[in-house]
């Protein structure tokens, strides 16, 4: 018997009304807008991306004031959503936009996935919640509903299972008022349809639901092993400056405290620990003193408010300034935030 695809949306649609939640981009109709909220909350969740949505705006509110904005404030507004590629590919696309585009960001989903950063998933999604398009949306919430919903057990993040994922979802957008439906499809994986523990007692699709235990999909190869690293930094002032390196390699663009040799021995001042991609990093950072000189990537900074720093490293200068015995942490700005 062929799917129930009308009784299946309406069901969806109708619970989605009353239960769906007011998030700020769905507000809007600017592709700019849902562009910055689609690239933040890659690998970020909801309740961390709307405060960052909202000061980015206010920063940046459109193509032209991105284009024209540094590197470094760009980089600053990102600090503490991590990942900081995204926010470079969001600065990129504002300066295509301006500049081959004429400000317009282009209709057409070939267009949009010619710009940095902008792959099926955000094009798809653009396209559908900007400009109405009746395409589907693949992202982690979604996926997990069909392939529910569908039984289909192939590993999705295979290329050929998930380009199946992508035809079968097509399959089941609306003609008409696609972005409500999509919305719904998220909204119901990311409160009822959940990874753990679904609550398949409430969902209002379970009639349609042809998973027999959903708790054992979507189907996944082997994950990867988390990796653990040890890295070592300086924390080095001289006159109430501290030194900082421009980073060139994962946090590049980034001010960092100088990176130590790692046969660098001794009792550290300050260790954290912070999960990268599939890595677990231990930041451990040693007091060593100024250099007679510097290198050219290196520079001495009386506060470090204003430049742009991944948060690891923000803190552990903060805690540093702040507990040193000696270290007047009143040249490093109010707070050192």
């Amino acid at each position: 018997m062929a799917f129930p695809k009308a009784e299946f949306r309406r069901a969806l649609t109708t619970w989605y009304r009353k239960h769906g939640r007011d998030l700020p981009w769905r507000r809007t109709r600017d592709p700019y807008a849902i562009l910055v909220s689609e690239v933040m909350l890659q690998q970020t969740q909801v309740a961390t991306v709307i405060p960052y949505y909202h000061e980015w705006l206010r920063q940046f509110p459109d193509f032209a004031a991105l284009n024209r904005a540094s590197e470094n404030d760009i980089l600053r507004a990102w600090q503490g959503l991590g990942y900081y590629a995204r926010a470079r590919n969001l600065h990129a696309t504002a300066r295509a936009v301006v500049n081959r585009f004429r400000g317009r960001f282009p209709r057409s989903i070939d267009q949009m996935q010619r710009l940095p950063g902008i792959g099926k998933y955000t094009g798809h999604a653009i396209a559908n919640f900007a400009f109405d398009q009746a395409v589907p949306i693949i992202e982690a919430n979604t996926a997990r509903v069909l392939v529910r919903i569908l039984n289909f057990r192939r590993p999705i993040d295979r290329r050929g299972s998930r380009e199946k994922l992508w035809e079968h979802a097509a399959t089941l957008v609306p003609e008409r008022s696609a972005h409500i439906y999509n919305s719904a499809l998220t909204d119901l994986g990311a409160l009822i349809c959940r990874p753990r523990r679904p609550r398949c007692g409430i969902c209002p699709v379970k009639k349609f639901c042809q998973a027999k235990n959903p708790e054992t999909l979507p189907v996944r190869k082997a994950r990867l092993r988390t990796t653990r690293l040890v890295e070592k930094h300086a924390f080095v002032v001289r006159e109430g400056k501290i030194l900082l390196e421009q980073s060139s390699s994962r946090w590049r663009g980034l001010w960092i405290l100088p990176p130590l040799e790692t046969s660098e021995s001794g009792l550290p001042l300050h260790i954290s620990k912070f999960p990268f991609t599939h890595h677990r990093v231990t930041l451990a950072v040693y007091r060593r003193p100024a250099p007679n000189r510097i290198a050219p990537e290196q520079r001495w900074f009386e506060s470090i408010d204003h430049i742009a720093m991944p948060s690891p490293h923000r803190r552990a200068a903060q805690s540093l300034v702040n507990s040193s015995p000696g270290t007047p942490s009143k040249a490093f700005g109010v707070g050192l935030r």
